[in-house]
């Protein structure tokens, strides 16, 4: 990785045991933890690149451990300290009092983690952090949710963001894979640069060389000038490839040489072209199964499959439905005139009950649909078109008749282009991928069909 790519690591020293809650918080929010037990030869190797923050934790440490610290303050007295203090605590034992007066900010339990978090961003002001991870400590914005699952990704995206190697995001439709792409960037050293991304599923099979690798002019008919390719485009930025398992075999063989050796050819060029970027990809099918199946090559898929970064549906995200529904609903206040200001019991007990099966982009939808159509200042369940949690069988019925509906229109289609995979899904206005899926789930057999 070049040097100039690298980004400082934001280190928080804490002295204590934070309990699980607080150490997924720090991760998600891109600090790394290294808890201390404070002894009489105390060393800790620091490293001169990382912001560090130093957090002594006085419900862990009694009188005897306290006393401990204070050689070491002193000495790292550049540090910026803060100190977590008990519940219930009156006034501070005065062994404590040279401690505290030593620390800029002190926190009482109950202990608001925002509060903490952004305490210790305020002590990397001035330093070099990526803007991106300075918003709601280190958050992100744009991946809204207080969920494990959520943490977890969000601790996985600081993890990931600075190491130059590939990232494959999987995940169900509309659970926000590009947002994590785009974040993944804006963590990186890469993040004044281009970030560019494309659906791979969407571009014609036969014009995916040349939009991603670009043409010389006269390369075949209708290249009446040279064009520039998306990798060419990105030069020292990031390139996303969404439905990357949707890519023709000779596109493959292309981006593994990205991959391999760092160089492209444009179509009707035999001249190879350095590129510097990052390639992140996202798929919602399991690749496995199309290397099995010899749709995706092997070697592609390990070059691809560096690290992995799985996002988790809404319906493992608990209460984050909640707040998505909210941050939407203001979100179209702000672009919209409504009576819609927010939603009533139902609305929150029929979105916590439902499946959501298109996860975030679904909730989306079905909020600003909600928002135009309520005729009060809180939305309903029926605004938001969606059946209630207290009535199963009433839901499963739905769910069968859209099943049923979803094979017909493919039945369908397959029919009307003779079992062409690729003109179906054209017609369709999904991916060749998608129709596989759709095909496995309906148990329609395409050999046999034809």
């Amino acid at each position: 990785m070049a040097a100039s790519l690298e980004i400082p690591s934001r280190c928080v020293i804490w002295f204590g045991q934070p309990p699980a809650a607080e150490r997924g918080a720090l991760a998600a929010a891109g600090w790394q933890l290294r808890c201390v037990s404070p002894a009489p030869a105390m060393a800790i190797g620091l490293r001169g690149r990382d912001h560090l923050v130093a957090v002594v934790d006085l419900r862990h440490l009694d009188a005897e451990a306290a006393q401990l610290l204070l050689p070491w303050i002193e000495k790292h007295h550049h540090l910026p300290w803060l100190a977590v203090l008990p519940a219930g605590l009156g006034s501070p034992p005065p062994a404590w009092g040279a401690l505290l007066r030593a620390c800029q900010d002190q926190f009482s339990l109950p202990l608001e983690l925002p509060d903490l978090l952004s305490a210790m961003q305020r002590q990397c002001d001035g330093d070099d952090v990526p803007l991106a991870a300075t918003h709601n400590g280190g958050g992100l914005p744009a991946l809204i949710g207080n969920s494990a699952p959520l943490l977890a990704v969000r601790a996985a995206l600081h993890k990931f963001a600075p190491v130059e190697l590939p990232v494959l995001v999987t995940g169900e439709t509309g659970t926000g894979k590009e947002l994590a792409a785009q974040a993944l960037h804006a963590l990186s050293g890469r993040a004044g640069k281009p970030f560019l991304a494309v659906n791979c599923g969407a571009i014609p099979a036969n014009l995916v060389q040349s939009e991603l690798f670009g043409h010389e002019r006269g390369a075949f008919t209708g290249a009446s000038q040279r064009r520039i390719g998306l990798f060419e485009a990105a030069h020292g930025g990031t390139v996303f490839l969404d439905e990357v398992g949707d890519l023709p075999a000779d596109a493959q063989t292309s981006l593994l040489r990205v991959l391999q050796e760092g160089t492209l050819e444009r179509v009707g060029s035999n001249q190879p072209l350095r590129v510097d970027v990052r390639v992140l990809a996202a798929t919602h099918v399991e690749l496995e199964q199309a290397v099995a199946h010899g749709r995706f090559r092997r070697d592609l898929y390990y070059r691809l499959n560096v690290l992995r970064l799985p996002m988790p549906s809404l319906r493992e995200r608990g209460a984050d439905v909640l707040l998505l529904a909210e941050h939407f609903l203001r979100a179209f206040r702000q672009r919209h005139a409504g009576r819609a200001r927010g939603f009533d019991p139902g609305a929150h007990q029929a979105m916590r009950g439902f499946d959501w099966p298109g996860n975030v982009r679904e909730l989306l939808n079905r909020v600003q649909r909600a928002a135009i159509v309520a005729e009060g200042e809180l939305i309903s369940a029926a605004d938001l078109d969606l059946v209630e949690p207290d009535a199963p069988a009433r839901r499963a019925l739905l769910q069968d008749a859209r099943g049923q509906v979803e094979r017909d229109v493919l039945l369908q289609a397959l029919r009307q282009h003779g079992y062409n995979v690729s003109a179906c899904a054209r017609h369709m206005q999904i991916s060749r991928v998608t129709v596989y899926r759709l095909c496995r789930k309906h148990h329609l057999e395409l050999p046999a069909q034809r």
